[in-house]
């Protein structure tokens, strides 16, 4: 088997048992580590995430303790930046054995050809939210906020993620039909090569599974803040499964 989640958000100021919600998640790996081949983590699974070079974010150590116990047990694990957890360096391949990709990735699975990204700056009118995307991606940028004190930075980054997210309304985080959901319209125009049997993406915080005109899907993974989906590749299909509360 091969699962898909994206989308925990841990850390955030908005949660108001941080504890429990990662539990969740160290709960869920416990329950797919069992017949897991490999597990890919799709992005904005930290709220928040900046190492400095002596210093590791405090918190998550349940979670990391568990992903670091399953890669040493030979399960692969990928780790997806987001937008909100891209400032990671070598902490997580070099400590967790996870392994991280910048980029959207194109992989094969049992005859299927999976892209696979978070799905941020894939295509967007907006923006205010390029402008953003590329002074967050930059080096330079990284490297100024790494002399920001850990105590500020940790706090200004949190609080920004928290500011940002409360703008966001349940309309926004509605589905908003093939001709408007940025993700569907990048995949129905996706022409190179080889053909992509599954599109799978985070980001959204809407579960989606959409069979488009050439067989394709697009699936967004919804989250696992409130809607606590997942994906699931058995090597024939990809569903879409809920975890239990």
């Amino acid at each position: 088997m091969i699962y898909f989640v994206s989308d925990a958000h841990l850390g955030s100021l908005l949660e108001k048992d941080p504890r429990s919600h990662e539990l969740k998640l160290v709960r869920w790996l416990d329950m797919v580590k069992k017949d897991a081949e490999k597990i890919y983590l799709l992005g904005d699974i930290f709220d928040f995430w900046y190492e400095y070079k002596t210093v590791v974010p405090k918190g998550f150590v349940r979670l990391l303790g568990k992903l670091a116990e399953m890669t040493d047990a030979g399960i692969e694990i990928h780790f997806f930046i987001g937008n909100h957890d891209l400032w990671t360096f070598d902490y997580l391949e070099k400590e967790i054995g996870l392994k991280v990709h910048y980029e959207p990735l194109i992989v094969e699975h049992s005859g299927k050809n999976f892209f696979l990204a978070h799905g941020d700056g894939l295509v967007t009118s907006d923006m205010k939210f390029n402008l953003l995307r590329r002074m967050f991606h930059s080096k330079f940028t990284q490297k100024l906020f790494g002399w920001v004190p850990p105590r500020i930075g940790q706090t200004l980054g949190y609080t920004w993620s928290k500011l940002n997210r409360e703008k966001i309304t349940d309309e926004d985080n509605s589905y908003q039909g093939e001709d408007k959901e940025e993700l569907v319209v990048f995949a129905k125009n996706y022409r190179s090569e080889p053909h992509i049997d599954y599109f799978v993406f985070g980001h959204r915080h809407i579960d989606l599974n959409l069979k488009l005109r050439n067989d394709a899907h697009v699936i967004i993974l919804g989250d696992f803040v409130s809607i606590f989906s997942y994906g699931v590749f058995d090597g024939k299909d990809f569903s879409l499964e809920y975890l239990e509360m």
